[in-house]
C-alpha cells in the first residue's frame, strides 16, 4: 500500500525530513541523487533543491512540478523497509 507524504521540511545540505500519513517520519539524504544525472542534475543547484513542496492531492514530494520521487521509494528509505514487491527489479 502506498503511504502518502504529508509533510516535508528542509534540514540542511541535501537532507529533508519527511512525514507519512501513517505517522512514520525520518530524514532522507538526497545527495545520492546528484550523481544520477538526467533531471536530477537540477539538484546541483541547491536553491532549486530547496524549492520543494508536498503535492497534497497525490501525496508526493515534488520540485517545481518538474521532478518527483515515488512515495514508495521515499517510505522505504525513511523507514528502512523493503520496497513493495511490484517495485522490485
Amino acid at each position: 500500500m502506498i503511504k502518502d507524504v504529508i509533510s516535508a521540511s528542509y534540514k540542511g545540505g541535501y537532507k529533508i525530513e519527511l512525514t507519512f500519513e501513517d505517522g512514520a517520519s525520518g530524514i532522507v539524504d538526497f545527495a545520492k541523487y546528484l550523481s544520477r544525472g538526467g533531471v536530477f542534475e537540477k539538484f546541483r543547484d541547491i536553491e532549486f533543491f530547496k524549492d520543494f513542496k508536498v503535492n497534497q492531492e497525490i501525496g508526493v514530494l515534488t520540485w517545481r512540478d518538474e521532478i518527483d520521487i515515488a512515495p514508495e521509494t521515499l517510505y522505504a528509505v525513511t523507514t528502512n523497509s523493503k520496497l513493495p514487491d511490484w517495485m522490485d527489479t
